[in-house]
């Protein structure tokens, strides 16, 4: 993760809190990273000081629904909606 974040111009842990988990989820996603909707969360929980696993209910909903946002935006934004599908389900070959 820290060579992810250095190599998508979050260089220390204050940038990235200064950022916050979405910008640096999205620099990630431009930069290369796989999307993959735990791994949001888990720097969500973390920028917060609380356990990854404690994410649950309506608050992992709505983390849901910001994860989607970043990805279209970040990362699907040139797909069709047929590779964006073949995407969500892990068959389309990388490019």
């Amino acid at each position: 993760m820290d060579a992810a974040c250095t190599a998508a111009g979050i260089p220390d842990a204050e940038t990235l809190r200064s950022i916050g988990p979405d910008e640096a989820y999205a620099r990630l996603l431009r930069n290369g990273t796989k999307p993959h909707f735990i791994g949001y969360y888990v720097l969500v929980m973390g920028l917060q000081g609380r356990p990854w696993n404690d994410c649950k209910g309506d608050e992992k909903k709505a983390l849901r629904i910001r994860f989607d946002a970043i990805k279209a935006d970040s990362f699907d934004s040139g797909l069709s909606a047929l590779e964006r599908a073949l995407d969500d389900i892990g068959v389309r070959a990388k490019a």
